[in-house]
């Protein structure tokens, strides 16, 4: 299952993100891994959830993103949750291929029983209509 925060920047989406993270942390039988574009919120995040800073890996397209993805899912057997933070900046995607990288991960998310928490810098409303449902919160 991929949900989905959406909202233009200086919303609220990290700290909705955050929260949400370390909520359901405490009631984890598996890992959570936190993908983010920097180390800035490491310590707003329980230390039960491994934090993993992307700017760190030459990730310049997103392909390459969700080779990433796939790789830490193939090395994690116990991987329940991946929260995304500044989707758009972390998986090198542009507006075009929104929907296509949203579908992929969807599809990861199925095939290998991965909950996706995706912070997304746009509208609701510019999102693909496939995606709508996917919203859990508007900012």
């Amino acid at each position: 299952m991929i949900q989905i925060i959406s909202g233009v920047k200086g919303k609220g989406k990290t700290k909705y993100l955050i929260q949400k993270a370390n909520e359901e942390v405490k009631n984890a039988n598996g890992n959570v891994v936190y993908l983010d574009k920097n180390n800035k919120h490491m310590y707003e995040l329980s230390n039960k959830i491994r934090l993993i800073n992307l700017s760190e890996y030459p990730l310049d397209t997103y392909d390459a993103f969700l080779g990433f993805i796939c790789g830490l899912i193939s090395q994690d057997h116990d991987l329940e949750a991946m929260y995304l933070d500044s989707f758009l900046t972390i998986s090198s995607v542009s507006d075009e291929y929104i929907g296509f990288v949203l579908s992929k991960l969807k599809d990861i998310s199925s095939r290998f029983d991965i909950n996706f928490v995706i912070s997304i810098s746009v509208d609701a409303e510019h999102l693909p209509d496939d995606f709508k449902d996917d919203i859990i919160i508007s900012l």
